[in-house]
Formats: structure tokens, C-alpha cells, sequence
């Protein structure tokens, strides 16, 4: 916690003099009232003397002046707060290659549950688009908090040929973009993630796009999800190796400043998207709390006229 005020501190110092003129008073009593010397009579007279409790309201009420003097002070701390121009968006690979068994139950099944769990956990101020890619990049949904729409999108996917990955980042960076109309001028905090299994095979190349979406300062976060040994069966007898190519997903990751992970399995999948949503979904910022201690203030106020008319009938 810090003061944005703390000049206001110094009334601490009055109230502190306040403090000492009271113990200084209370001592002068004690010693009238041992120049009282026939101390059976004072018995009598006052046989239920007040003893501590008289003591209590006054210390509530020096408590709640140094709540409203912290109050001035305009205290603040960091509070953990969504950013609501935050976007993500996900860049789903639709290419052939996704029909491959290497991962229960393919490759795309396995993706488009990991993608769906990962939309439920993200925070539902932030902005979430979808793009999907094979032979050509498409926004099959621009930036929404609409979870609705953007789980339907991904449910509905379907495969295509070729790997347009160069496309895919820069379709996701120009949706980025139109975001607001503030987003060309003052961009939202973004990031991109990259779901594919193969190497570029079509469209722009991966450096040109990692170049422009670095310059715009959208770090892509790859994960490469398969094994060396998946294939797809083309019918006929006939099997196509499409081994995973981490290396060229590990570049464009290293390239934008973002996380280049390896998900073999569903499982795997769904913990690097967890990990990911984790890392951006909220940043810092520093608040005034003096709402908190101008309240404080009022309550222990109210407490120290309640228990002044509880014991002596009267407001302190």
C-alpha cells in the first residue's frame, strides 16, 4: 500500500498530543481520588465505578480519527483487475494433417476440446476471437465476449487441405486491429495462439508474418500438438505421413516473443492452454482505497456513540 497524499499524515501529530493530554488527565484523577482518604465512603458513594469501559470509547474514538486521517492521505494499492480491451485470438489449424489418429481421437477432435476448455476459463471480459486456417486464413469469428457464438464456431470446423500458416498470424493480427477505433492507435493488449501440426505449405511466409505481428507487438504463442509417427489414411491402402514440424512453429514463436509448447496428447493440449490463458489474462493497477478508510472511520464513530450511551447515557 502507498499514500498519494501522505502530507495529509502530519494531523497523526495533534492527535498524538490528544492521545498524551488524555493519559496526563487520567493520571491527575487517579491521584484525586487517592486524596479521597475515607475509602469505604467512596465505596458507597460510587460503588460501581466505570473502571476500563470509560477508557474504551474514548480509545475508539482516536481510532476512528486516525482512520480519516489515513483516509485524506488517499491510500492505494494494487489491485488485480481484467483488462477489458484484451484480446485473444485463436488460430485453429483446419488442414488434413488434422485427421491423424497419433492423438486420441485425431488431432482435431483433440484440438477443438482443449480450444473449448480454454474459452470457459478465460475471463468473460475479454475479447476472444477465432481464426481457422488450411489452404487460405478465414476470421470465422472477430473479437467477441460473446462465448456463445465463438464455442459454436469452434464446434463447427471443418478440414481442408494445405497449411496457410503466414495467413492464419496476420488475419489474427488485422482483427486485433479492428477491434475498436482506438486499435490502430492505441492497440489492445493481444496475443495470439497457434494450434497446427505441419510446416507452412501455403500463402505468406511464416518470418514475413512473425515479422509485422513483432512490429505490432503481438507475441504468438505456438503449440505443436502430435507425434512423428502420426499418419492419415487416404483410402484405398494408402497412408500419409504427416509428422508434427515443431521446429518451424518453434521460430514464429521465438520470433513474436511468444511460447513455443509440444502437446502430444488431448491432455497435454488442454494443460498448455491452461498455462497460457494463466499468463495474460490480467494485469495490474494501482487504486484508491480511501473509500475503505473513511468507512472504517464512520463505523468505529458509531461504536463509540453506541457504547458511550450503552454505559453512561450519553454521546461522548
Amino acid at each position: 500500500m502507498s499514500l498519494r497524499s501522505p502530507g495529509w499524515l502530519l494531523l497523526l501529530v495533534p492527535l498524538a498530543g490528544l492521545i498524551a493530554a488524555y493519559v496526563l488527565v487520567q493520571r491527575r484523577r487517579s491521584r484525586y481520588a487517592v486524596r479521597f482518604t475515607n475509602l469505604d465512603l467512596l465505596d458507597k458513594v460510587a460503588p460501581n465505578r466505570p473502571g476500563w469501559r470509560r477508557h474504551l470509547p474514548a480509545a475508539v474514538f482516536c481510532a476512528t480519527l486516525a482512520l480519516l486521517v489515513l483516509g485524506f492521505a488517499r491510500p492505494t494499492a494494487d489491485v488485480q483487475v481484467p483488462r477489458e480491451r484484451a484480446t485473444i485470438m485463436i488460430a485453429f489449424d483446419t488442414s488434413g494433417s488434422m485427421e491423424a489418429t497419433d492423438v486420441d481421437p485425431t488431432r482435431f477432435v483433440a484440438a477443438q476440446r482443449a480450444a473449448l476448455a480454454f474459452v470457459d476459463r478465460l475471463p468473460e471480459r475479454f475479447n476472444t476471437g477465432l481464426v481457422s486456417f488450411s489452404g487460405s486464413a478465414t476470421v470465422a469469428v472477430p473479437p467477441t465476449t460473446d462465448r456463445v457464438v465463438l464455442r459454436s464456431a469452434i464446434e463447427q470446423l471443418t478440414l481442408g487441405q494445405a497449411t496457410a500458416i503466414g495467413d492464419a498470424v496476420i488475419a489474427a493480427r488485422d482483427a486485433i486491429r479492428a477491434l475498436d477505433r482506438q486499435a490502430e492507435s492505441e492497440p489492445p493488449p493481444a496475443h495470439i495462439v497457434l494450434l497446427s501440426d505441419g510446416a507452412n505449405t501455403a500463402g505468406r511466409p511464416v518470418e514475413s508474418a512473425a515479422e509485422e505481428a513483432a512490429g505490432d507487438r503481438i507475441p504468438v504463442s505456438t503449440i505443436a500438438y502430435g507425434t512423428e509417427d502420426g499418419v492419415v489414411d487416404l483410402g484405398g491402402g494408402r497412408i500419409l505421413q504427416v509428422p508434427v514440424d515443431g521446429p518451424a512453429l518453434e521460430n514464429l514463436a521465438s520470433r513474436t516473443g511468444g511460447d513455443y509448447h509440444e502437446a502430444a496428447t488431448g491432455e497435454e493440449l488442454q494443460a498448455v492452454y491452461e498455462d497460457i490463458g494463466s499468463s495474460v489474462g490480467y494485469r495490474t493497477e494501482e487504486r484508491e482505497i480511501w473509500q475503505w478508510f473513511v468507512a472504517a472511520g464512520l463505523v468505529t464513530a458509531l461504536v463509540t456513540a453506541a457504547l458511550s450511551l450503552l454505559w453512561f447515557s450519553r454521546l461522548p
